[in-house]
């Protein structure tokens, strides 16, 4: 039987929606709908430009390779704007121009900027991942059109995931386009001392020029206003100065707005009005593409190997400011010992940064990728390069498939994660290794017990 578009894709969804995280599903794939299925290749129509080179560059590939498994024959996805949004002038907010990597410069013009903006808090150096395509998805639609659409902007993480950055790249963006743009980027603290201090000096007037005459006002760390009822008065009354004035508002803060312990009812609701946008730790694909995006930036790419990238990606997972910073200390360490940058010496350079969670020694293996490979491989009789080249000999088809159907048991991780752990295979091939190891499982009782003893070996490194 001959599927529609429509079917054919509904089908794929639905295999989807299983590989990614729901928010990201819902975000990206749900607002989308089948177009045309002609020739092997299904087009789907997003709601515009910036949605749909996302879905392209994020999502074909995956969506192509469990096509064999949802459809039974392999397809093409080619994302696409629908006509008829086209001619939604709302949708050219998220429209984002093709740009190469390079410092922006901030003008001086009168915009308040303490500390100033970063050369480097651009969009064109953010690394976007599943933990921040949402924060930074928002972010691009704020610069794109600021204080029409997402106003306020409120994005919360922990420390060190990269809410500064995105809020930087927004003024970075606008004041590129446009160079007399007012800017005011500050921290709650430095706004609680500068209201004190007018109080005592008599400027009020000047201080509320300052801020409510501003066109982007950049507030760090809002969760500082906890509790200061004269400080959050101000605020409140900043806020409706701006937004009704139509200027963008972009706030931080370590928890969404109502998780903020003695903030007044009313600035939480305002901080609701826009977008309310989390950035999480970011998984093992996203660690290893900031690693190599920081070794890029700071030509280091020769210098590092790509087995120590990745060493460091599993075992550094506390912030994006942890991880730049690991890549640091090792450059350091490897200088002062004159010795050449390889595992061991990242494990020596890093050891405080490797100890484990549950406070054992920093010797003690964790459950990870690397550690997985290494099990499997010393179980076969091979190595874990060999597992992760494009070799596709029987002896090492196996342990390969073998340590692919562990990662998906044991860590849970993602096709695109799994595929990624070895040399980037597509998604078909991590979905075949795993139904074909489960198969052995059933029909080779030996086979099944050689997995169960590693399996077991492997679980008792859990953290």
């Amino acid at each position: 039987m001959t599927l529609t578009a429509h079917e054919a894709w509904s089908r794929l969804l639905d295999r989807a929606r299983h590989e990614l995280p729901e928010q990201t599903f819902k975000t990206w794939l749900e607002p989308t709908e089948a177009l045309s299925l002609n020739d092997g290749t299904i087009y789907v129509g997003a709601p515009d430009q910036f949605a749909a080179d996302w879905n392209e560059s994020k999502h074909a590939d995956l969506l192509a390779g469990l096509a064999p498994v949802a459809l039974g024959h392999p397809i093409n996805v080619v994302f696409k704007v629908t006509e008829e949004r086209r001619t939604r002038q709302q949708m050219d907010f998220f429209v984002v121009e093709p740009t190469t990597a390079k410092p922006k410069q901030v003008p001086q013009n009168g915009a308040t900027m303490s500390p100033p903006l970063s050369d480097r808090y651009t969009f064109d150096y953010f690394v976007i991942g599943k933990s921040n395509e949402l924060a930074a998805a928002a972010a691009h639609a704020a610069a794109q059109a600021p204080g029409k659409v997402y106003n306020p902007l409120f994005i919360y993480g922990d420390t060190g995931l990269g809410k500064t950055h995105l809020m930087q790249a927004i003024a970075h963006e606008i004041v590129e386009r446009k160079p007399d743009t007012r800017i005011t980027f500050i921290g709650t603290e430095q706004f609680t001392n500068e209201f004190v201090s007018a109080i005592q000096n008599r400027t009020m007037p000047d201080f509320r020029r300052r801020y409510r005459e501003t066109d982007l006002l950049l507030v760090d760390d809002v969760h500082f206003l906890k509790g200061k009822e004269g400080f959050q008065e101000e605020f409140f009354h900043t806020f409706n100065a701006l937004y009704e004035g139509g200027r963008q508002i972009v706030l931080t803060s370590d928890r969404p707005p109502s998780e903020i312990a003695g903030l007044e009812a009313r600035l939480v609701s305002r901080f609701q009005w826009g977008m309310v946008a989390d950035v999480e730790l970011p998984d093992l694909e996203h660690r290893i593409a900031i690693l190599r995006q920081k070794a890029h930036v700071d030509h280091l790419e020769l210098t590092i190997p790509e087995d120590v990238v990745r060493f460091i990606a599993e075992n550094v997972r506390s912030s994006v400011r942890e991880l730049e910073g690991s890549i640091i200390k090792l450059l350091a360490y490897a200088s002062l010992k004159h010795r050449e940058i390889t595992v061991d010496v990242a494990r020596d350079a890093l050891r405080d940064k490797l100890k484990p969670a549950d406070g054992s020694p920093s010797g003690a293996p964790a459950l990870n990728t690397f550690v997985i490979q290494q099990t499997v491989a010393k179980e076969w009789g091979v190595t874990t390069d060999g597992l992760r080249s494009k070799t596709r000999t029987k002896n090492l088809t196996v342990p390969r498939q073998v340590a692919m159907f562990m990662m998906r048991e044991l860590l849970g991780m993602q096709l695109v994660e799994i595929g990624s752990a070895f040399g980037g295979r597509d998604h078909s091939t991590v979905i075949h290794s795993l139904e074909r190891v489960a198969a052995m499982i059933k029909e080779e009782p030996s086979f099944a017990q050689r997995i169960g003893k590693i399996q077991a070996a492997l679980e008792s490194l859990r953290n």
